[in-house]
């Protein structure tokens, strides 16, 4: 029987190879399941397609579409899960093992829909930070802003996370605006391949949004250029021979690593085999040993623990590891399935031996397994390995085994464990397992600048932990040095990351013609209508109202202080307050001053407005005293329509002052308005 030849999906259409391509092993059975070859395919035609058709498809929708698109691409795959469990535990996964890889990549898809829902702009410009003054008048001012790049983003993924590789770097990049081609390892593109049919088929992502290729990629960075970027996860190795490609050296392609590290997790000097962490411990590396048969770019590579604690941690460990049952992935009772492949398999076998010239084996046989409803000559089964390293062994810090396989390496001292930790030369991630923060406190701070993340496990997290080896698309999935230096998820950093950050310097009419939100100094339009009466549909940005003018008394003061309970002394005790460096007597409560600003803008009749739901940025900057004056200017900020509601967000820039025009205090106010008014029937 003829095995089906992967194809590549590229310039809109499915690409067979013109050769009968390489077989791919089912890592379980050894049997073949498909071939893969990428002869003939014409990258230049797909970077000229992605940048011509994906490019301008994607870059004009507002991140709030480009979010809404990443839910229903999200919806959608979950629903075929069970068509790529069936692939996965081809690939030698478990259940468990296909959950992490496949539900998790979903879940990070929906967890940027929602972050671009909630932390972006809708619109297609993001600034960051603040405007910032450049002149004395206020006429010339600087903001920076993120700005999508017209390019790609090449994103080439290694072989134990098929589904979650891809989703994980495509979902930021679509938010950033940028078209994907992405390359999958060949031990396991065919699972990959099965995700991209489902996309593609769906017709969910705009044309040209995403492209694979199925094999090798040929001559593809040879078509990149600066506008570019490539995102790698695999081998250091390899990852160096993309540093040193023309495209990166002379092109300016932005290159983006996330390599293989020698992770560490540590025991805290204060736990006892009495204690629950503990537990914690053992059952932390005997899960990054097992899940995904070790392979898995955050797993436990170094178990570093206490030298009185050692030989309570190796049996502990060793007697979980006896009762792991090994065997078919598809059989409900095998908790570690096969290795990607022989090939792979015979890579561990050889760390392994490298890792016994200074290491004792205390678990396990490389070279035989026991396995369950499976051949274990055909598959690629192997056992789970632990050993235990001799004082000044090198090979544990230099020497990864990307497999079930992990080293015990004691420590005496903190100083120590921080040192011994730091030899992997950086690392994606570490964990530290202990319940007294002062240990906790010195080792992270030693160990932070050596990794991209650090677990701190104690009794009171563990219940809600996600483990050592789960990256969340909210924190930054990386590390420093050997780990590749790069930075993937991070929550919103992660979409900025595929962006151009931009200073653009204007007047403040520009700049808020630019940026679609209002600066001071830009004109406010006033008119006969309250804003408060006009709906989303509308408002625009520069609209205003200046307040009638209000006195504020010392009555005024002492009712609120007397109907608040705040009697702080600057506002009820003469005498103190005028000893007061920074006031001179009484002054009013600056939520006193809030209070009545908002009574001066507030349209109090039925309308659009439908609820205030917060202040951000306030700030009291001159004291209003008894019989002082205020008044308030209210100008529509920012418009973001939600596309889930009949309403959306308006932001009013609020400014305070007094009868000298000197600020009393500035802030935002946000509101919620109604799309249409009277609402539609």
């Amino acid at each position: 029987m003829t095995t089906p030849l992967l194809e590549s999906y590229a310039a809109g259409a499915w690409f067979r190879a013109d050769d009968e391509g390489t077989p791919l092993l089912d890592a379980a059975t050894g049997e073949e399941i498909a071939r893969i070859s990428s002869a003939g395919l014409d990258t230049a035609a797909m970077v000229d397609y992605a940048r011509r058709v994906g490019g301008p498809a994607i870059r004009p929708l507002t991140f709030h579409e480009r979010a809404t698109t990443l839910k229903e691409l999200a919806l959608m795959l979950g629903q075929h899960k069970d068509e790529f469990y069936a692939l996965s535990a081809r690939t030698g996964a478990t259940r468990r093992d296909s959950m992490v890889d496949i539900d998790g990549g979903i879940g990070t898809m929906f967890s940027y829909a929602s972050k671009g829902k909630r932390e972006l702009p809708n619109d297609v410009v993001y600034l960051d930070g603040a405007v910032e003054r450049l002149g004395k008048g206020g006429t010339f001012l600087g903001q920076h802003v993120y700005m999508s790049r017209p390019g790609v983003a090449v994103q080439i993924n290694a072989f134990n996370f098929p589904v979650w590789g891809m989703l994980e770097k495509l979902a930021p990049a679509f938010l950033a605006g940028l078209p994907t081609i992405v390359k999958p390892a060949s031990q396991t593109a065919y699972l990959t391949e099965a995700v991209v049919r489902r996309i593609v088929g769906s017709g969910i992502l705009p044309e040209g949004a995403l492209q694979l290729i199925s094999g090798g990629v040929g001559d593809l960075l040879a078509m990149l250029d600066a506008q570019d970027s490539v995102s790698f996860t695999g081998s250091a190795a390899t990852a160096d021979l993309l540093r040193r490609d023309p495209a990166v050296q002379e092109r300016g392609v932005r290159l983006q690593v996330e390599a293989d590290s020698l992770n560490a997790s540590v025991l805290g000097t204060d736990v006892t085999a009495s204690d629950p962490e503990f537990d914690l411990f053992v059952k932390g590396v005997v899960a990054e040993m097992t899940v995904k048969a070790g392979q898995k770019c955050t797993a436990i590579r170094r178990a570093i623990v206490p030298e009185a604690m050692a030989d309570a941690v190796i049996a502990a460990i060793s007697d979980r590891l006896s009762r792991m049952v090994v065997g078919d992935p598809t059989d409900e009772q095998v908790r570690m399935g096969a290795l990607a492949s022989l090939g792979q398999r015979e890579e561990v076998r050889r760390a392994v031996a490298t890792l016994r010239r200074s290491s004792d084996l205390v678990f396990g046989d490389p070279d035989s397994v026991e396995v369950v409803g499976a051949d274990a000559t055909a598959g690629a089964f192997l056992s789970p390995i632990l050993l235990r390293a001799h004082d000044g062994a090198e090979e544990p810090h230099d020497v990864e085994p990307f497999g079930p396989v992990s080293t015990v390496i004691t420590y005496r001292t903190v100083d120590e464990a921080i040192a011994l930790t730091a030899r992997g030369r950086g690392s994606l991630v570490a964990s530290v397992v202990t319940h007294d923060p002062t240990f906790a406190r010195d080792i992270v701070l030693g160990l932070a600048p050596w990794h991209g993340r650090v677990l701190v496990l104690d009794r009171d997290d563990a219940a809600e932990s996600t483990g050592h080896g789960s990256p969340l698309p909210m924190l930054v999935h990386g590390g420093p040095g050997r780990a590749g230096g790069g930075e993937e998820l991070g929550g919103i950093r992660g979409v900025l990351h595929h962006m151009q950050r931009t200073a653009v310097q204007a007047s403040p009419d520009m700049m808020t013609a630019i940026t679609g939100r209002w600066t001071a100094g830009s004109v406010r339009r006033v008119e006969d209508v309250h804003p408060f009466r006009k709906s989303l549909r509308d408002l625009r940005i520069g609209d205003s109202i200046v307040s009638a003018p209000r006195t504020v008394t010392l009555a005024d003061i002492d009712h609120f202080a007397d109907f608040t309970g705040d009697r702080f002394y600057a506002h009820t005790d003469p005498e103190a307050a005028a000893r007061n460096p920074l006031f001179g007597g009484i002054v009013a409560h600056g939520y006193l001053v809030v209070s009545l600003a908002a009574g001066l803008f507030v349209d109090p009749d039925p309308g659009p407005v439908l609820a205030n739901f917060g202040v951000d940025g306030l700030r009291f900057l001159t004291p209003v005293k008894a019989d002082d004056t205020i008044r308030v200017t209210l100008t529509v900020k920012q418009i973001t329509p939600r596309s889930s509601a009949d309403y959306g967000e308006v932001r009013w820039d609020a400014l305070v002052v007094n009868q000298d025009d000197e600020p009393v205090a500035t802030y935002d106010v946000l509101t919620l308005v109604a799309k249409e008014w009277p609402p539609a029937e």
